[in-house]
Formats: structure tokens, sequence, C-alpha cells
């Protein structure tokens, strides 16, 4: 019999929101950003889901999106927060090897790079994942909308999406083959 290692305590909460706000003030934070789509049989994309999302009062549109939390895997936390942002019944595909089509880095300071978030720095390893059931969008989801690729990739979508994030998903339809690079 082979000794285990011995795994770290689990923490017994997460951060405190002035801890949070602490971290985030001094470190980049680790996150997931995922573009839903729908596939034809082929493996085409087919639709392209958006979340309508209110922050502050102001309404936007928006990807999935969530921190990676201690202790946790990448094919998790992209779990856990498709979960958590399209509901237990969406039945996401994910890749059986997790591997980001891109790293989308958040600034603070806007016009810093192409992507903001005015809360932190950040970091964050970008998917496209097919999508099989009925989304029923929770928590900072208001909605979803399913959109053709060419419809996403306009610019009256680029300009309900914020921090950047039609940049990172028309990146997605040009990596699926969808849109030229």
């Amino acid at each position: 019999m082979t000794d285990m290692a011995e795994l770290p305590p689990e923490p017994s909460s997460w951060l405190s929101d002035r801890e949070l706000r602490q971290v985030r003030s001094e470190l980049p934070i680790l996150y997931i950003n995922v573009v839903p789509v729908r596939t034809h049989a082929t493996g085409q994309i087919a639709e392209v889901g958006l979340l309508l999302r209110a922050d502050e009062g102001v309404m936007s549109r928006a990807l999935v999106a969530g921190r990676v939390l201690f202790h946790e895997t990448i094919r998790d936390a992209l779990i856990r927060n498709l979960e958590k942002d399209l509901g237990l019944a969406a039945l996401p595909r994910i890749p059986l090897s997790p591997t980001p089509f891109a790293i989308a880095e958040y600034f603070p300071t806007q016009g810093f790079g192409t992507f903001h978030d005015a809360r932190q720095h950040a970091v964050a390893l970008s998917y496209v994942v097919a999508i099989d059931g009925e989304c029923e969008p929770s928590q900072n989801a208001l909605d979803i909308v399913w959109l053709s690729p060419e419809e996403a990739a306009t610019d009256d979508v680029a300009a309900e999406m914020a921090g950047g994030q039609h940049v990172l998903l028309r990146h997605a339809l040009a990596h699926c083959g969808v849109l030229p690079a």
C-alpha cells in the first residue's frame, strides 16, 4: 500500500467581501470565460448563447464567467460556473482536454488593455463549450439569448457587451472557423 499525499485542509469558506476586495487590489485573480454554443450534428456552431446581466443598474450581454476556486480543477470550475449561470439542465460538453482557445487579461484601468474589469486585475482562461440541454439562467444572469454566429459578431451585439468581451467572442468564432481570423 502506497502513502497518499496529504491534501491541504479545505478552507472553511470563501473570502469575505472585505477580504476579496483586499485580494483583488493586490493580486490577479484566475477566472474562466465560456462562450456557450449549440452545434449541428457535424459539430459546426449553429447558435451562440449570450447572457443578459444587470450590474449596478446597467444591462449588458455577457459570456459565462467566474472565478476558479481554491483547490478546484479547471474542469470543475467550468462545470460549476456553467451550472451557476445556465442551470443544472444545461448539459455542457466539457472538452476532453480543457485547453483554452485564448487567455484574456482584464485590467482595472480603462484603456490599459483590450479587456477591462473595474474591480480587479483578472486572468481568464477562455473556452468554447457546446451546450446540449435546456438553459435556465440563474444567479446574476437574467436571461440567455441564442444568436446565429453572424448575428453574435455584429457591431450591435458588440455595443451591448462590456469590458471588451465582444473581442473575445469574435476571437472564439474565428477560432472555431465561423468567422475569418
